[in-house]
């Protein structure tokens, strides 16, 4: 059976494509896909249904999504919304360490006064829901915060190399928060980020978002075991067919 993304109807009037292509990449980043057990194919049919349009703009949106990775589209077996490896999460994870320490040693010099204030404010906010347990909200939170160093850095090419990181990163940050209270961690490490960019440390601030993203980096790698197995699985299975 096929996985049951939550979507909205579909309004046509205008670029109906790009449309279509947002709000399926909005539903699928919304699919808790690490913690799903359950089958991760997509009916094209029943998409269409749910958004009251043809199947034709739902295949030109799928294929756009399997370019950015978020799907696969297999042929005589139908599309289905990508589950990275362990490996490719743990190779992912490293890779935004390196761009966001570089982000934040660049903030902590070009970053405005209002703009750190403002982020510390978010960052106040959203904490008081980390120690309440309200996971999904402050994921949705904890995400924003990232993407807000970026854009301080004031590097376009900085952020736009992670645009493709973000909407995978979202599903993994989803799944870690709610473990080994991460997120009360998180809430720290935050704190601690934002006083190096107060004092605009770049150093300090570059070295204190490493070592953050890092710690999730190591938390993946010693508890995802499922995933780890599961990545196995997988491999023995193409060599097998290979072998075929």
């Amino acid at each position: 059976m096929a996985i049951d993304v939550n979507l909205q109807h579909v309004s046509i009037n205008f670029t109906l494509k790009d449309h279509i292509y947002e709000v399926l990449r909005e539903g699928i980043l919304n699919v808790d896909i690490y913690e799903a057990d359950e089958d991760l194919r997509l009916d094209e049919r029943q998409l269409a249904q749910q958004l009251g349009v043809s199947r034709t703009p739902i295949r030109e949106a799928l294929a756009r999504l399997a370019q950015d990775g978020l799907v696969e589209i297999l042929p005589r077996k139908g599309v289905f919304i990508h589950r990275k490896s362990l490996d490719e999460i743990l190779d992912m994870v490293v890779t935004w360490a390196a761009l966001e320490s570089m982000a934040a040693h660049i903030a902590a010099s070009v970053a405005s006064t209002s703009e750190i204030r403002a982020l510390r404010e978010f960052a106040e906010r959203h904490s008081v829901t980390a120690s309440s347990a309200e996971l999904s909200e402050y994921s949705d939170a904890n995400i924003k915060f990232h993407q807000a160093i970026f854009d301080m850095s004031r590097s376009p090419l900085l952020k736009s190399t992670t645009d493709g990181l973000f909407a995978h990163m979202i599903a993994v940050r989803r799944r870690a928060m709610g473990e080994n209270n991460r997120a009360t961690h998180s809430v720290a490490d935050h704190m601690g980020i934002i006083e190096a960019l107060e004092e605009r440390d770049s150093e300090l601030a570059s070295r204190r978002v490493r070592e953050h993203t890092m710690r999730l980096h190591d938390h993946i790698r010693e508890r995802w075991t499922r995933l780890a197995n599961r990545s196995k699985a997988v491999s023995e299975n193409v060599r097998e067919m290979g072998n075929k």
